[in-house]
C-alpha cells in the first residue's frame, strides 16, 4: 500500500511552471480580494454588509482616525470580544514584572541566548556615519539617528509568538532605539500570554497594549488619548494587519505589506528525504504556509513524498500542514540547476534554503530571496528562532527590491553639507551652468553673492 503524501508534483517538461507560480501567489497575496467564508461571515455580523478586507480595514482605520480611542475600543469589542477602557487598554506594569520573575530559568535561559545572538548579529551590520572631506574647505556627512519611537506587531490568534518580540524589539535596541511600544490582541495566545509578557519583561519592554488587527495599527501610527504615535511600524500579522499597514503608509514608515510564510528548498540526492520533509512540514505548519522543493532529481521527489507521508502523522500540528502542503506546496521537478536558479530567482522567495553539494559555491547565483541558509544542515528554524538576523522577512516575491527587517530599518539617514567659502568658489561655476540651464537664477545668485564676497 502506498502510503506517500499526495503532495502536487510539478514538471518543466510537462507543466506551466510560470502559471503555477503565478497562481500560487495569487492565492498567498496581500491583494485584499480573497478571503475565507468564516471572514465573510465575521465582516456582516460587525458591519452589516458584505465588505472586502480592504473596504473593512479602510473603515477601522479612518474612524480611529476620526473617533480615537473611542473607535479603538468598539473594535476591540466587536472583533476580540474583548471588554476595555482607556485604563485597562494597557497592560499593566506589575503584570509583566510578575510574567517575567515567575518564567522558568530555562526559558529566560533561551531568551537571554537569543537576544545577544542577535544583538551580536545587529550591532554588526548597523549603518555608521559617514565623513568625507571637501577640496578648498569643508565636510560632507552621512549621519545615522535612530528613530525615536517605533511601534510593533504581535500576532496571538492561533497561537503566541514571543520569538517575534525577540527578532523585533532585539533589533529596534540595537539601533538605539529609545521608545517602543508593543500591541497584541486581547487572547491567551496575545497580551495576556504569560511567555509574550515575560520577553517584554526581559527586554525592558514597559508599554504593551491590548489590542491588535487593523485597530491596533492604527492607533500607532494617527495616536490616540493613551497611545502617542509612532514613526515605524513593523511586526507580522494577517491579511487585515498587512492590509493596515498599507493604508496608514505614508503617516508613519512601514517595515513591509507581508503576505504567508514561505519555503523554497533547493536540494540535490545529498540531503537525507527525511530531513527534506522536516523542512518543509515546518514552513507548512504556519498554516498557510507555502512548501516547494526544487531539484533535477526525479528520486529524490518519490523518496520526500513517502518522507512526507511517513513523518506527518506523528507531528501535532499535522492537519494544519497537510493543508498548507495540499493547497500551496508542491515538488518540482527541474531539468537543469540553471532553471533551480532562473525559477527561484523568479519567486524571490522569503526563505530560500540550499541543500546541495555546491550551495556556498552556488549561493551567489541566487540573488533575490529574504534569508538564504546554507547546507542540509541549516534549517530555516535557525533563523526563525535563534541565528541573529531578524525573521521578519519580505514575502510574495518582494523579496526582489526589499529587504528583511534588521537594525538598519530603525534608523534614518541625514546628509549634513558643510563648505568652507573656497570650497563654494572651486564649484561656483559649475553650479552656475547649470542654474543656468534650469531657468533657477536665484540658485546661482544665492552663490555668486558668497563667491563675489570672498573677491
Amino acid at each position: 500500500m502506498d502510503s506517500s503524501f499526495p503532495i502536487p508534483i510539478w514538471d518543466q517538461q510537462s507543466d506551466d511552471l510560470p502559471q503555477l507560480i503565478e497562481g500560487l501567489r495569487a492565492k498567498l497575496g496581500v491583494r485584499g480580494d480573497i478571503v475565507s467564508s468564516q471572514s465573510r461571515a465575521k465582516t456582516m455580523e460587525v458591519f452589516g454588509e458584505p465588505l472586502s478586507p480592504n473596504q473593512v480595514v479602510s473603515r477601522i482605520c479612518d474612524e480611529v482616525r476620526a473617533e480615537g480611542l473611542d473607535a479603538v475600543i468598539g473594535y476591540t469589542r466587536l472583533l476580540d470580544r474583548a471588554d476595555l477602557t482607556p485604563t485597562t487598554i494597557r497592560v499593566e506594569q506589575h503584570k509583566i514584572d510578575a510574567a517575567h520573575r515567575q518564567a522558568s530559568p530555562q526559558y529566560l535561559h533561551a531568551i537571554d541566548t537569543v537576544r545577544e545572538n542577535i544583538l551580536r548579529f545587529q550591532t554588526k551590520i548597523l549603518n555608521q556615519t559617514t565623513r568625507v572631506e571637501v577640496p578648498g574647505g569643508g565636510q560632507l556627512i552621512h549621519r545615522y539617528l535612530p528613530l525615536q519611537r517605533v511601534g510593533i506587531c504581535v500576532p496571538g490568534g492561533a497561537a503566541a509568538y514571543p520569538s517575534s518580540v525577540l527578532m523585533t524589539a532585539v533589533c529596534a535596541q540595537a539601533a538605539g532605539v529609545k521608545e517602543i511600544a508593543v500591541v497584541a490582541p486581547p487572547t491567551r495566545f496575545g497580551a495576556e500570554n504569560e511567555d509574550f509578557l515575560a520577553v517584554c519583561g526581559a527586554l525592558g519592554i514597559e508599554e504593551v497594549y491590548r489590542i491588535g488587527g487593523a485597530q491596533a495599527v492604527a492607533a500607532l501610527a494617527y495616536g490616540v488619548s493613551n497611545i502617542r504615535p509612532v514613526d515605524f511600524i513593523c511586526g507580522p500579522g494577517n491579511l487585515f494587519v498587512a492590509l493596515a499597514k498599507r493604508h496608514v503608509y505614508g503617516e508613519v514608515a512601514i517595515d513591509s505589506i507581508a503576505g504567508p510564510s514561505e519555503l523554497v528548498l533547493v536540494a540535490d540526492e545529498t540531503i537525507n528525504p527525511k530531513m527534506a520533509a522536516a523542512d518543509l512540514i515546518a514552513q507548512a505548519e504556519h498554516a498557510p504556509g507555502s512548501s516547494l522543493l526544487l531539484t533535477t532529481s526525479k528520486r529524490l521527489i518519490t523518496d520526500v513524498r513517502q518522507a512526507l507521508g511517513d513523518l506527518l502523522p506523528t507531528l501535532s500540528r499535522s492537519e494544519a500542514a497537510r493543508e498548507s502542503l495540499l493547497q500551496y506546496g508542491a515538488l518540482v521537478h527541474l531539468s537543469d540547476m540553471d532553471s533551480v536558479i532562473a525559477i527561484t530567482n523568479t519567486i524571490a522567495p522569503e526563505h530560500l534554503q540550499l541543500a546541495i553539494h555546491d550551495a556556498r559555491e552556488k549561493v551567489d547565483a541566487f540573488y533575490a530571496a529574504g534569508a538564504i541558509f546554507i547546507g542540509p544542515q541549516t534549517p530555516v528554524a535557525l533563523g526563525d528562532y535563534v541565528a541573529g538576523p531578524s525573521h521578519v522577512l519580505p514575502t510574495g516575491g518582494t523579496a526582489r527590491f526589499s529587504s528583511g527587517l534588521s537594525a538598519n530599518s530603525f534608523v534614518r539617514s541625514t546628509s549634513i553639507i558643510d563648505f568652507e567659502q573656497q570650497a563654494v568658489a572651486d564649484v561656483a561655476d559649475s553650479l552656475a551652468e547649470l542654474a543656468g540651464r534650469e531657468g533657477l537664477t536665484a540658485h546661482r545668485h544665492s552663490v555668486d553673492m558668497r563667491v563675489r564676497d570672498q573677491a
